[in-house]
């Protein structure tokens, strides 16, 4: 959207009963066919408007207010060329945050359909306070997604070692809590990568394509912990689900117990030329608290991530091709460059030999 033309061209001085107070005639020009409207604001209601402004936003408008002096004309009219400016800075700005916040639309009796559509048309308004304002935030919003994840980590290790069920359902509430946070911050990452590489960006600092390709690398990374985290936290809703429908008591746990385990031992120390469960492999954090069913998910979970592997070296691999193609048709190129640069330097060396030879007659 083109910036809002906008104006205080007069000031009205009420006298009234009480103290005299100062309103400033703002005119607005609209796009046709709506023409222009005026409102007439004081200024606190402007300085109401900064500070609401502020607050949406989480920072400061472009511009700053003009300070409330003594109202003498001559402070009146310094006042109304710098509350013309702040209304201004916020039209023309490149960052549109402002723009879109309700307070300055309804401070300029704008219309909630004319916001609506602008901030709808934002680029990451979707996202809400979480959007990645410039490659700084993008670094903070990262660090946050990986805190949240390492959170709900340490959530879902409370919730193997816990032996109650309301336990196990607040760290389960709690995980999960964190695991939600982390993709709405990991899908702002990947819309904000998108703006800064110019494909929706919005006029602001740019990012050269070997730094956007390495920030992706690393959101996919963080997705991918973030998605098996959430696996294995729905394998436990599953399992602790299983658990309740079949228990004696209400206060039945989904951790395995250990006379679970010595039931899937059993039998395990005799003689076979195989190997058995319970043998010399040892458990790890990640299967110790699962039955079967938890171990079966988790291998498929594991080889769905080695599947994902395979396929991120396939596309390194295939651009390290392409890399090797360019390079070869640039040696090429220059083979046959070189080539022609030879012809022309023999043909040269035939001339200077026989221009020395004509020399060396007329001596």
């Amino acid at each position: 959207m083109a910036p809002l033309k906008i104006t205080i061209p007069y000031t009205h001085t009420h006298e009234g009963d009480g103290k005299p107070y100062t309103e400033y005639e703002v005119r607005i020009a609209h796009p046709f066919p709506r023409g222009t409207t005026t409102v007439k604001k004081r200024y606190s209601d402007f300085d109401a408007l900064n500070s609401a402004l502020h607050s949406h936003v989480g920072a400061a408008p472009p511009a700053s207010l003009p300070p409330n002096t003594v109202s003498s004309p001559e402070q009146i009219s310094k006042r109304q060329e710098g509350l013309e400016k702040y209304l201004q800075a916020i039209e023309t700005d490149e960052d549109g945050r402002w723009r879109v916040c309700p307070a300055y639309r309804e401070f300029l009796n704008l219309g909630d359909k004319e916001g609506k559509g602008a901030r709808e048309n934002f680029p990451g308004s979707q996202f809400g306070k979480d959007r990645v304002r410039d490659p700084g935030d993008w670094l903070d919003k990262f660090n946050e997604a990986r805190s949240n994840i390492q959170e709900a980590r340490l959530w879902l290790t409370k919730r193997e070692q816990a032996t109650v069920a309301s336990a196990q359902h607040e760290a389960s509430a709690n995980a999960k809590r964190g695991l939600v946070k982390a993709g709405t911050l990991l899908s702002a990452l990947d819309e904000g990568l998108d703006r800064f590489a110019g494909q929706g960006g919005d006029g602001g600092e740019k990012l050269g394509p070997g730094e956007t390709r390495r920030r992706k690398d690393d959101v996919s990374k963080l997705r991918k912990e973030r998605d098996s985290l959430d696996a294995v936290l729905n394998t436990m809703a599953v399992k602790s689900a299983i658990s309740g429908s079949g228990a004696s008591t209400p206060s039945s746990s989904a951790a395995v117990t250990k006379e679970q385990k010595a039931g899937l031992f059993k039998g395990s120390a005799q003689a076979s030329g195989r190997r058995v469960l319970g043998g010399p492999a040892k458990e790890t954090d990640r299967t110790r608290e699962l039955d079967n069913q938890g171990v079966l998910q988790l291998q498929k979970q594991i080889m769905h991530e080695q599947d994902e592997d395979v396929m991120d070296l396939a596309t390194v691999v295939r651009r390290m091709k392409e890399m090797g193609v360019q390079i070869n048709e640039e040696v090429v190129r220059q083979n046959a460059e070189l080539g022609l640069f030879e012809e022309d330097v023999e043909r040269v060396d035939a001339k200077i030999r026989i221009a020395k030879k004509r020399a060396d007659q007329i001596r």
